[in-house]
């Protein structure tokens, strides 16, 4: 009888993995090698095989090689020496007929990212019960983008952009449908997956939907707020007007009308007593200027709206990412703690703070910057040379204009 010939698994989404029945292949290195690039390439090919052209193209790039061509049979011939080492079967694995590369193997190849492609194309002609299963399967195996270890390289780059649009077709759809099923548990662990992948593709959107529909509105919350913080002050971007749509859904559901005032109140107060003064969100800190702004209608209060930005040597907004982070987090702590109760603050960018003060005049306004340079002197004695200070009084033109009947 003869025997069966281990599977032969290829992973290239993510992380690049090669397994040959079950066992990792390395080829003796923890970096992706030439050799591995070629089997990849070579597997991911599939039956129509490549043009000679197009394969050092893929392999090599923009390499200057004097000989390509004999690097190519080289690289090959190694491939088929480190696969026998690596436990394989000693075989020809690559063939050219007429100009053309052809990788034949005597083991069945599996390959995540051609098996993605064909569920998703299968699934165009498939009933909705059968394409909600093949969509499902062609999601799950798409752990990261495409080749990533090679992501450099021209073609990866364009084949990586052409199956994240299938990813997101494929995921868009799947949300759809069981959203209107109700399975939103389902969609929570598929847009975590997404999240996990694409940070900026706003995935967190759909996961505040999930939360809402279901009820969950401290798990919306918490979402956006973790969302927030990766947005600005990791990545160093704002977070999308689809974000902040849900964030005023949000709000809106977060009450339930037919409560008691008592239970309201539970509901509205702090957490737990902090010193120092009011950190919030920024569509919080809209609102609270808003209201502001609308104070000043009825009553003239000293109101200063001020801006602080981590500047670099040369007077322009920091952009370098390692200073903008130290500055930025001990700033955050000492203006926290430099104000009063009843300031309220936010990060408006990665390189700025805005801060509401009410009850105050221009004077007490330059002690109020001079306070948070100076303490913030006393954590590290040049991070005040960083800092660049406005101030803006909040008068009742800032107020919007009423509508003319």
């Amino acid at each position: 009888m003869e025997k069966k010939v281990p599977v032969l698994k290829i992973c290239m989404f993510g992380r690049t993995i090669i397994t040959y029945g079950g066992q990792p292949v390395t080829f003796g290195r923890k970096g992706i090698t030439k050799v591995q690039k070629l089997l990849m390439i070579m597997c991911y090919s599939g039956e129509k095989g490549m043009a000679r052209n197009k394969l050092l193209e893929c392999l090599y790039g923009r390499e200057e090689i004097l000989d390509a061509a004999n690097n190519l049979r080289v690289t090959s011939h190694r491939l088929r020496k480190q696969m026998r080492e690596e436990g394989l079967p000693d075989y020809d694995y690559i063939t050219v007929r007429d100009g053309m590369y052809y990788f034949q193997a005597p083991m069945e190849i599996e390959v995540d990212a051609l098996r993605f492609q064909e569920l998703v194309f299968q699934a165009k002609e498939a009933s909705e019960e059968d394409k909600h299963r093949l969509l499902l399967e062609a999601c799950e195996l798409y752990k990261g983008e495409f080749f990533e270890d090679y992501s450099e390289a021209e073609w990866v780059l364009v084949e990586n952009s052409r199956l994240k649009m299938l990813y997101e077709e494929s995921l868009l759809w799947l949300c759809g449908y069981l959203k209107e099923k109700g399975e939103y548990d389902e969609i929570l662990r598929l847009c975590t997956a997404a999240c996990n992948i694409y940070p900026l593709d706003e995935w967190q959107a759909v996961k505040m939907e999930c939360y809402i529909a279901q009820g969950r509105f401290a798990d919306a919350r918490k979402e956006y707020k973790d969302t927030e913080k990766l947005l600005i002050e990791e990545l160093g971007v704002t977070p999308s007007d689809r974000m902040l749509k849900q964030l005023e859904v949000l709000r809106e559901r977060m009450v339930d009308a037919s409560a008691y005032i008592h239970e309201i109140k539970e509901r509205l107060k702090e957490t737990e007593a902090e010193e120092g003064a009011y950190y919030c969100s920024l569509p919080s800190f809209r609102d609270e200027y808003c209201f502001a702004c609308r104070i000043m209608e009825r009553k003239q209060i000293g109101m200063y709206l001020m801006l602080c930005t981590v500047m670099n040597e040369k007077g322009f907004p920091q952009e370098n990412t390692e200073i903008l982070n130290a500055i930025s987090k001990e700033l955050q702590h000492t203006i926290k703690h430099s104000l009063r109760r009843c300031d309220t603050f936010t990060r408006f960018s990665p390189c700025q703070f805005l801060i509401l003060l009410i009850g105050t005049d221009e004077e007490s306004c330059k002690g109020i910057f001079d306070r948070i340079s100076n303490n913030l002197s006393g954590v590290k004695k040049e991070f005040r040379n960083f800092l660049k200070w406005d101030v803006f009084p909040i008068e009742e033109m800032d107020k919007i204009p009423e509508q003319k009947k």
